[in-house]
């Protein structure tokens, strides 16, 4: 299911394009990964933004809407925030805190960068998401161990392997990048010194190989049935069997492969048989980041429901300095024209001072902190647009639906 809906971090910006082209989609992020395919957005409408987006996820991959919801989950506002806290400092990884995901958060960002629709809320999302990843590796010891998927690829064709055999198992890395580099580098610690790395499809490479590693953004197979059983044997018993450990999404080698006889695939979901045997010492680090966590979402919840009070603030402010110009230019015409220039500066100066003073109370109420509720907040704003008049004729909610739906009619 994952490789079906994964979208290529070159396609990122085009997808979040096409997710804010949606009537009720205002922000949006794509993050994708070999172990996660999620979607981030502020939507106009909590219901209908869903069925837009699984719509949208459905055309996109060929998967109906009916199997695509057997597999889908829902977060909304602040544990949607603390999910994204969560994968960023690696608690929700296989491998508990794995350090590649947080460079994959990053690259959202410099990935959004540029798009419009990469608006302030979901940048704001993600900048602190990227702020935890690194405050809870510092200041915790999640780290400690194995901390990346290619580690525990390595460690699954390990176990797999007598110890006896290491030094002498043949090993083909397909794919050069970050994880293939990981992966010849935890095999070199382990005692394997016997690698063969390439970085395009080699049909009859894999022959003088063990144990073939796969780590490609290739978006078809590199080794199917066919080719796999014009393989000749492997060179040292292991089992009699050839291991195939595929880390990629979508996957480098044919599911079906493992039905050819001496042949044995694992992919990224076999990882968690590495993991499993460390449950306590997962849960105790887990606990440990949690509680940065909680108080990071609580930052975060503040910062995003104070943007709520932004129209209002600019509105008062814009009401207020139109009155206080317009008293300014008066005063200064009663003082006749030869004032001076640094005497009219006094006068701007003192009427501005004046103003922020009275505004300093009323601009504190717009803002949500420990000793004011969102609730408090928004009857604040609410009392301030009917005292000075503020109100538009229709909300922006409706304003943002009404024109989206009209651009979409054109």
């Amino acid at each position: 299911m994952r490789e079906k809906l994964s979208i290529p971090e070159a396609q990122w910006p085009r997808a979040i394009s096409e997710l804010c082209a949606l009537n009720h989609i205002d922000e949006a992020a794509v993050l994708s990964t070999c172990n996660r395919m999620e979607i981030y957005v502020v939507a106009l409408s909590q219901h209908r933004g869903v069925k837009e987006i699984t719509d949208w996820m459905s055309k996109a991959s060929g998967v109906p809407v009916s199997e695509l919801c057997q597999h889908r989950f829902l977060l909304y506002d602040k544990d949607a925030t603390r999910h994204l806290f969560e994968v960023s400092t690696g608690l929700d990884s296989i491998v508990l805190g794995e350090g590649q995901i947080l460079a994959q958060v990053k690259h959202v960002v410099k990935a959004g960068q540029g798009v419009p629709d990469f608006g302030r809320k979901i940048s704001g999302l993600f900048k602190h998401a990227i702020t935890v990843g690194k405050q809870v590796r510092t200041e915790t010891n999640i780290t400690k161990g194995s901390v990346s998927v290619s580690s525990a690829a390595v460690d699954l064709a390990l176990m797999k392997l007598p110890e006896s055999l290491y030094a002498n198992t043949r090993v083909l890395v397909v794919g050069a990048g970050k994880m293939g580099k990981l992966v010849i580098k935890h095999f070199v610690a382990k005692g394997c010194t016997e690698m063969v790395v390439v970085n395009r499809t080699e049909d009859k490479v894999a022959a003088i190989s063990d144990v073939v590693f796969t780590s490609t953004t290739s978006a078809t197979p590199l080794f199917s049935k066919e080719q796999v059983q014009k393989f000749p044997p492997v060179t040292y018993q292991i089992g009699g069997q050839r291991l195939f450990i595929d880390i990629s999404v979508p996957r480098n080698v044919e599911s079906c492969v493992s039905d050819v006889e001496g042949a044995c695939v694992y992919n990224v979901d076999d990882l968690k048989d590495v993991v499993a045997a460390n449950k306590e010492d997962r849960l105790r680090k887990a606990m440990e980041a949690q509680g940065i966590i909680l108080e990071e979402v609580k930052l975060f919840e503040a910062w995003k429901d104070s943007l709520e009070t932004v129209p209002t603030i600019k509105k008062l402010r814009a009401y207020v300095e139109r009155i206080r110009a317009s008293e300014v230019d008066k005063c200064l015409s009663k003082m006749g024209d030869d004032v001076t220039n640094k005497r009219k500066e006094a006068v701007h100066d003192l009427s501005a001072s004046i103003v922020n003073k009275l505004l300093h109370g009323p601009m504190q109420h717009l803002r949500c902190d420990d000793t004011r509720s969102l609730s408090e907040m928004l009857e604040n704003m609410h009392a301030l647009n009917r005292i000075f008049g503020l109100d538009t004729e229709i909300s922006l909610l409706e304003e943002k639906i009404r024109a989206k739906i009209e651009q979409a009619q054109y």
